[in-house]
């Protein structure tokens, strides 16, 4: 098993310090953004792209470094109505696609995206428990007229590449858990998309991210390593709390307009660090249920722990997923 980091919260690095970090947590892989919501300051896609730089070249810091790049993330919305945002992340995707093979990195990771309810709608749409017969028709729409064709696009690429695509079941998104997954699988016929298991999304669910393991099987490509801590106040406000202010700031860079809105306080529930949502037990078993599927997938650490600064949180989940491991 192949253990990193997704380094985009290292993005205030040059690469090779960046890789310097990973390898000093006593890690061995490193994932690396390639566009979507993010910016790309560790990957030069249009100079791989036009041969102005040599795979080679680039890939020679990894081999300095002793990190293996494991795969590129392309987190979006590639189907966002937006005449802006969606291209450009669809786009992302492709060129993320076609780089992944130049560089001989065979996991790609991204999201399902989202599109309007209905045609000519212009905000995604989120349609989660359709009991009314307006909402399955709404979804007909979104899954056979936007996702289906795009994704069996995609599909052709990959394969065309040698490339895996997996995709974070990512609420917000039309694949969110197992089910929707293989639905995408299933209607697309593909045999090079399947998920990256990021239990963190999974939690707060109530879906048991080992259980979905088993239920995926082969169709687990790749995993994150994220946390999340269900607090007290979930129990008066459940896991779906909407008490998200607005907010004009972009502090981390989100592209296509998108920006994150202020999570509420006395929060139903917080992305941590591994280990300060469930402990190593649990980790344990989660990278056992991996290895079962594919004894050397690659797990990256996402480190989205307000409570915890860049390196102070790299540091508490790398020592747990380090311990877990053995």
């Amino acid at each position: 098993m192949r253990l990193g980091v997704y380094t985009a919260i290292l993005h205030d690095r040059p690469l090779r310090e960046a890789l310097e970090t990973i390898a000093s947590l006593g890690l061995t892989g490193a994932e690396i953004n390639a566009g979507g919501f993010l910016p790309t300051p560790h990957l030069p896609v249009e100079d791989l792209l036009s041969g102005a730089l040599a795979p080679a070249e680039y890939l020679k810091v990894f081999t300095d470094t002793g990190v293996e790049l494991t795969g590129l993330n392309i987190n979006g919305n590639p189907l966002d109505p937006d005449p802006v945002a969606g291209p450009r992340h669809a786009d992302d995707l492709r060129r993320a696609i076609r780089v992944a093979g130049l560089l001989g990195v065979d996991r790609v990771v991204t999201m399902s995206g989202l599109p309007a309810a209905e045609p000519g709608g212009t905000t995604p749409a989120w349609n989660v428990n359709p009991w009314h017969s307006a909402y399955l028709d709404s979804l007909e729409y979104q899954w056979e007229q936007v996702a289906v064709p795009f994704w069996r696009d995609i599909e052709a690429l990959a394969a065309e590449h040698g490339v895996k695509v997996c995709i974070e079941m990512h609420p917000q998104n039309l694949v969110f858990n197992p089910a929707t997954l293989k639905r995408l699988v299933q209607r697309t016929a593909a045999h090079h998309i399947g998920a990256e298991l990021d239990p963190s999304h999974l939690f707060w669910q109530g879906i048991d991210p080992i259980a979905a393991i088993e239920d995926l099987g082969p169709l687990v490509f790749h995993a994150a390593a994220k946390d999340t801590r269900i607090n007290d106040r979930c129990r008066v406000n459940g896991v779906l709390d909407d008490r998200f202010t607005r907010v004009t700031e972009n502090p981390i860079g989100l592209g296509g307009g998108w920006t994150l809105n202020r999570w509420p306080t006395e929060s139903s529930w917080d992305f941590v660090a591994i280990g300060r949502g469930h402990d190593e037990s649990f980790w344990r078993d989660f990278l056992d249920a991996l290895r079962r599927v594919d004894p050397g997938m690659a797990v990256n650490i996402e480190h989205e722990d307000v409570e915890l600064g860049p390196l102070e949180g790299l540091e508490v989940a790398a020592r747990t997923l380090l311990a877990a491991s053995t």
